[in-house]
Formats: C-alpha cells, sequence, structure tokens
C-alpha cells in the first residue's frame, strides 16, 4: 500500500510503499483486546500482602479452657475473628497473574491495531525524526507543528534505533511517549491516540516482527 511521508512541519513530501500484512491487515478486536490484557497481567506487581492466622505474632495459647466459662469456644486469641488477628482471602504476593500469547497472536494483535491507525488517519510516516540537540524544547517544537489543536495532543513516536536524542527529549513532554521500532507493543500504542513512525524505522519493524508471519506463510502452503 501507497502512503503518504510528511516531515516534521506537517507538509507532505513524499511516499512510501509498506507492506499490507503489517499496514492493512483485518482489524481484529478480540485478537487486540487479548493482547492487551495480556500485557496489563504479566507487567502487574502485587505488592499487598496480609498476615493469615498463622503468620501473625502469638496466640500460641488457648485463651480459656473449653468448657464451663460460659464463653464461646476459642483456640487461639489470633483467630481472624479476633481483633489483631490474621486476615482471611486477603491479598497474596504469591499469586502469579502471568498469562500467555503465542507470537503469531501477539504479531497479528499489533499489525491488526497498526492498520486500524492507518485506515483511522492516526498513523502517519515522518521523514525524519532527527534533533539537533537532545533538548526538550526542540522535542516539543515537533510535536506542536503536527498537532494544531494543543488539547488532542496523544501521540506514541517511533524513532529509529540509533535515533537517541529524540528519546531522551520527548521523556518530559506530557501524553507523549517514545519506544524504539522494536520494542512496539499492543500496550503503548493503544493508550496513546496518534503514531508517527520514522520512515527508517519501517524496515526495522519489518525484519522483528515480521518473520514470524512471512514464514508462518510459507508453511501453510
Amino acid at each position: 500500500m501507497i502512503v503518504d511521508i510528511y516531515n516534521v512541519k506537517n507538509k507532505k513530501v513524499g511516499e512510501i510503499d509498506l507492506p499490507d500484512f503489517a499496514f492493512s491487515a483485518d482489524w481484529n478486536p478480540e485478537l487486540v483486546h487479548f493482547a492487551y490484557e495480556v500485557q496489563r497481567s504479566n507487567s502487574r506487581k502485587v505488592v499487598a500482602s496480609i498476615k493469615n492466622r498463622g503468620e501473625v505474632r502469638g496466640g500460641g495459647k488457648k485463651p480459656w479452657k473449653q468448657k464451663g466459662t460460659g464463653r464461646a469456644r476459642h483456640g487461639s486469641i489470633r483467630s481472624p475473628l479476633w481483633k489483631g488477628g490474621g486476615v482471611t482471602h486477603g491479598p497474596n504476593p504469591a499469586i502469579n497473574f502471568n498469562k500467555k500469547i503465542n507470537k503469531k497472536q501477539k504479531v497479528a494483535a499489533l499489525f491488526s491495531l497498526l492498520s486500524k491507525k492507518m485506515k483511522d488517519g492516526n498513523l502517519k510516516i515522518i521523514d525524519s525524526l532527527k534533533l539537533n540537540s537532545p533538548k526538550t524544547k526542540e522535542a516539543a517544537s515537533v510535536v506542536k507543528n503536527l498537532f494544531s489543536d494543543k488539547n488532542k495532543i496523544s501521540a506514541a513516536f517511533v524513532p529509529t534505533k540509533e535515533n537517541k536524542d529524540f528519546n531522551r527529549a520527548a521523556k518530559n513532554i506530557p501524553k507523549i511517549f517514545s519506544l524504539n521500532p522494536e520494542s512496539l507493543n499492543v500496550y503503548d500504542l493503544s493508550v496513546y491516540r496518534d503514531i508517527f513512525i520514522e520512515k527508517d524505522a519501517i524496515p526495522a519493524i519489518i525484519n522483528h516482527f515480521g518473520k514470524s508471519t512471512i514464514t508462518a506463510d510459507i508453511k501453510s502452503e
């Protein structure tokens, strides 16, 4: 598919032929949602923790004898029924929330999302994102030129792997995220409204993510 190339001033400067399997794939919302949830679950860190009745200190002695006191029967003051006792069914750091997704599903979800963004006009190919110096002011100037409405700024930038200056300069800009072409993922591309990919980063994306797709096509034949 042929798409336009823009410069950092948001003006058309040429065209580029993009592979259909990566930027013109069918929209699969169920698969994209699944990949999104897998990534969220796998990045979840369980920090909340409680102590059950076996971990709370004290309570080794029976509070009172079983019969004859007129009170309810208890075996330990660390029962969940007691104040200061253990907690029942509380958060446990040993719980594993990880989910599995195979590589082909992951790549298919990524290409489906990229294609959806392209179709909706929320993905643009930029001629170059190189900066004269890794300064936030310069990166902010690029963002300002690409967005006519400041209230709609929400974008993920994908410069080349060698263009570390833009990654460094974009860190302090609100609602802007920059990531390497080999680190594309469904979660980050879903969070931001627009995507801007540097032209020279396209081959890296295809070489890194497209291999499994091409191999699958060959095997299926």
